[in-house]
This record gives C-alpha cells, sequence and structure tokens, in this order.
C-alpha cells in the first residue's frame, strides 16, 4: 500500500523552478530632462503645473468662493477661498486654479 500523500503528489503537475530572467520596474522612470516615462516608454511632456497655468484667472463676483475641482466625483473637497484685497488673487490649494474679485 502506499503512503497517504504519495497518490495526492502524482496528481499535481511538475513544475520546474526558473529563476526570473529580467526584473520588471513598476517604479517612475525620469528621461535625462527630467521627463517623466510612461509604462510604455513614451516621454509624458505635460507636466500638470504648466497645464493649471495656462487656465485664465477666473473673475468672481463674491469676495468668498468655493471650488470643488469640478466634475463631480472627479474633483476634490470643497474648499472655501478668501479673495481679501491684500492677495489680489486666490489660488486653490488642491486644483491650483486661481480666483480674483471683479471690482465693480
Amino acid at each position: 500500500m502506499a503512503a497517504p500523500g504519495a497518490t495526492f503528489r502524482l496528481l499535481l503537475p511538475f513544475r520546474p523552478v526558473v529563476a526570473a530572467a529580467a526584473v520588471r520596474s513598476y517604479g517612475l522612470r525620469v528621461s535625462g530632462t527630467g521627463e517623466l516615462v510612461t509604462h510604455t516608454g513614451q516621454v509624458n511632456k505635460n507636466f500638470a503645473i504648466d497645464l493649471i497655468a495656462e487656465q485664465p484667472v477666473s473673475e468672481v463676483e463674491s469676495r468668498v468662493i468655493s471650488c470643488d475641482g469640478g466634475g463631480g466625483a472627479l474633483g476634490h473637497p470643497k474648499v472655501y477661498i478668501n479673495l481679501d484685497k491684500d492677495t489680489k488673487t486666490g489660488t486653490c490649494g488642491y486644483c491650483g486654479l486661481q480666483f480674483k474679485q471683479k471690482h465693480h
């Protein structure tokens, strides 16, 4: 009579242990110019700070405004921005959008 585990071992497929041929990096890679390289090897030339700088300053009527990033669930938590005379413009701390109060 065979040992109880012998039959079970025969049912399992034989898989030889092979060392990994290549190590895959899952971190961010940076090109020589400082640009981020995507997982497909493409260079991402759109930096978020540059995209926000292209947005015009929004003029609003009230002294206190709220910003939630727009886009519903794709936005950010709602914040209130006080447009004082000293600052001239208010900037959202989450998305970087700028607001300016219209003076009558």
